[in-house]
């Protein structure tokens, strides 16, 4: 076997995986590290971003919901991935803007357990608006290797199976995920916009003294992490399988994510996500494994995993790694 192939496609793997759980907590963290805002509509604005994503990229054909009533069996353009990258982002930045002004904004001053409420009924909306208008089905995304192509790690001659073979998607994923967070870590850190932003975390009734309408930034930051779920979404979708639940399953890692990173740290978000692909991909990649007659199975233990990473960030640092300490406080 190719050893060296393997743990570069095994590092590029946890590092794809992790990649999502960034851009997902990313939005997580500045929305509520920013904002104070607890968003678990947060996985369903992955599945809209994964569903657009589907239709601008291929066609697909809806063998039940309302639009097969409706005399839509298919569905779909076919302008590619591209495409769907430019286009996706904007539309979900569209859904975060009317989701602030109409479902965060009327709770910014309501009790955490309200947002949370609020939030999670709008998710279950959103996936049974989908499982209304599509069906329940899963949908499997083209992994777009004749674009992108694939990358072989070749073994030592003669050697049968010796060859390992990775997606080159799976790189794009984690620069496409590296250029985001830089300029968003750029926006917060660099910009006036963030420092009003920040500042009006800290004592928003000053910054309304100073003439600042601090509702406009607030807007545009919950558009932005929106944006950046879409694009989890889009990028995320063709390594795995999409259905109306999705959202809900990944919504648990990312919100670890923002826990184990430090709630409001995008720096903390990236660590965060990065362990947790790790953790993963490392259990999955295990499998059954025999020590001395007894058979040990790591993959349903994935999922364990990142729980475990979770309770030891948190027994030893409740801040997150990377969080303040009026955030552990």
């Amino acid at each position: 076997m190719n050893i060296v192939g393997e743990v570069v496609v095994l590092l590029v793997n946890a590092l794809q995986t992790g990649a999502i759980y960034v851009l997902l907590a990313i939005g997580l963290s500045i929305i509520l590290g920013t904002l104070k805002f607890v968003n678990f509509a947060h996985g369903a604005l992955y599945v809209i971003g994964a569903y657009l994503g589907l239709v601008i990229t291929q066609q697909i054909s809806i063998s039940n919901g309302l639009l097969a009533d409706w005399g839509y069996p298919t569905l779909g353009l076919e302008w590619g991935f591209v495409a769907a990258l430019i286009i996706v982002p904007f539309l979900v930045f569209i859904v975060g803007l009317a989701m602030e002004r109409f479902v965060a904004r009327p709770f910014y001053d309501r009790p955490d357990t309200d947002q949370i409420l609020v939030t999670f009924g709008i998710a279950i909306v959103i996936q049974e608006l989908i499982h209304a208008t599509i069906g329940p089905r899963s949908y499997k995304y083209e992994i777009p290797n004749e674009l992108f192509g694939t990358i072989p790690f070749s073994g030592p001659v003669g050697v049968p199976f010796s060859t390992v073979t990775m997606d080159v998607w799976r790189v794009w994923v984690i620069a496409i995920t590296a250029v985001l967070v830089i300029g968003v870590y750029a926006i917060v850190e660099y910009t006036d916009f963030g420092l009003v932003v920040k500042a009006g975390t800290r004592d928003p009734e000053m910054v309304q003294l100073l003439g600042i309408r601090i509702t406009r930034p607030y807007l545009v930051m919950f558009g932005i992490g929106a944006g950046l779920a879409g694009v989890a979404g889009v990028v995320g979708a063709p390594l795995s399988n999409i259905n109306p639940e999705i959202g809900m399953t990944i919504l648990v890692p990312a919100f670890l994510t923002v826990v184990i990173g430090g709630v409001g740290s995008i720096r903390g978000a990236v660590l965060g996500g990065s362990l947790i692909g790790f953790v993963q991909v490392t259990l999955i990649s295990l499998g059954s494994v025999s020590l001395g007659g007894i058979s040990f199975n790591f993959t349903p233990w994935a999922q364990v995993g990142i729980y475990v990473l979770a309770v030891v960030v948190l027994l030893t640092r409740p801040e997150g790694l990377l969080g303040s300490e009026e955030v552990g406080a």
